[in-house]
């Protein structure tokens, strides 16, 4: 190998980064930019929680936004239709508008494991945009420097997010840092706003030792940045929803801190488990050291999500009756299956909520979108209860 190792690896980033960025482009032209389609009025009926008819109904009357009606007679609503039906429908109610009320404390939910490939990304993305397709105001973090999350609303690392314009912008040490609100960026989901990732992230690894070293008496501690920076945007929300990279770093750690909710993802296969055991184990002796210094370690709620579960393998049921066994309560009632409909979806950097039922065999569909219904719905439950309303 004649050329430098680290010239070879600079030239197949370029490559492949380009390659992403033309892929992007003949995906999402001519802008670019991600757009999302629209909804049937069935799709539409249960995401608000009334009857397709009645919907049917409105429409007829002249009430609420108009649908496109297709030749067929096939109505579709765009999601700003959907919400502003809750908006009509709700009437001041709350009914069908579940944003919070005064005293109710913004939700904060780190997702959390450092053993790549748990799912922690893809249940970060659908928990976000489910909570979006609800009518609640949401806010989903991309704290991981590979910026998955990211790239799953649009926007592609290093074409789109410059210099300042993550997390670490609005939390480094020096004159450069900015307020939060400069680094959020809305997404094509109304009520879904994101702060991106990339690379610079790592910054705040790297600067963060230093800080501490050259701390002043009366500074504050870098584990209360990022819920200090989320105070200043906390009226504009209702769910907080972050992505933590998957290691123990000075990024999670903050995170962890910031969070009122932590959802830990976990793969039912034993080397997953065994991964999951050492990183409880860390984060414990890390957690408790920072609640030595001040930071605050009370949570409304720590679950345990199983992801990539395959109802048809015995060792992995096994794995999951261990959990149960061992965890009760804290491990959510319904598991993540793992389907082909994600899978595919994820090649076109879609979700499963972006793309239409059409696109795939209906029961590989209504078994993959009841299984993420099932599971955001048991966390809205959560976090609702945590809000003590019924």
């Amino acid at each position: 190998m004649g050329e430098a190792i680290h010239t070879l690896i600079a030239g197949h980033a370029r490559d492949l980064s380009e390659r992403l960025h033309a892929h992007r482009m003949k995906l999402f032209p001519p802008s670019a930019t991600k757009t999302l389609r629209k909804f049937t009025s069935g799709e539409v009926a249960r995401l608000i929680g009334v009857n397709d008819g009645y919907l049917r109904h409105l429409s007829l009357d002249g009430k609420g936004p108009s649908p496109e009606v297709t030749p067929s007679g096939r109505r579709l609503y765009s999601i700003e239709d959907v919400r502003a039906l809750r908006a009509f429908l709700d009437g001041g109610s709350g009914k069908y508008m579940p944003t919070r009320r005064p005293g109710e404390p913004l939700q904060v939910i780190a997702v959390a494991n450092f053993k790549g490939g748990s799912g922690k990304t893809t249940t970060a993305a659908h928990l976000a945009q489910y909570l979006a397709l609800h009518g609640y105001r949401v806010l989903a973090v991309d704290l991981d420097p590979q910026a998955s999350l990211s790239a799953l609303h649009g926007y592609q690392p290093e074409f789109d997010i410059g210099e300042n314009q993550t997390l670490f912008g609005a939390l480094r040490y020096d004159a450069e840092r900015r307020p939060l609100e400069e680094v959020i960026r809305p997404t094509y989901f109304p009520g879904l706003d994101l702060i991106p990732g990339n690379i610079e992230l790592m910054e705040y690894e790297h600067e963060t030792p230093r800080a501490m070293l050259a701390r002043k008496k009366g500074e504050g501690f870098f584990f209360t940045r990022i819920a200090e920076a989320l105070a200043t945007v906390e009226s504009r929300y209702d769910v907080v929803v972050i992505d933590c990279p998957p290691q123990l770093g000075y990024l999670t750690l903050s995170a962890l801190c910031a969070a009122t909710s932590v959802l830990v993802t976990v793969h039912p296969q034993m080397l997953d488990v065994m991964s999951m055991c050492q990183f409880l184990l860390m984060t414990s002796q890390l957690m408790s050291a920072l609640a030595d210094a001040g930071a605050r370690m009370s949570y409304d709620w720590m679950r345990y999500l199983v992801t990539r579960y395959e109802p048809g393998d015995g060792p992995q049921n096994q794995m999951v009756s261990f959990m149960r066994s061992m965890f009760g309560e804290y491990v959510l009632n319904y598991p993540m299956l793992k389907s082909t409909a994600i899978a595919d979806a994820g090649i076109t950097k879609q979700t499963l909520y972006e793309v239409s039922r059409e696109q795939f065999t209906r029961q590989t569909y209504d078994r993959a979108i009841e299984a993420l219904d099932q599971v955001n719905g048991e966390i809205e439950g959560l976090i609702r209860s945590t809000w003590r309303r019924d």
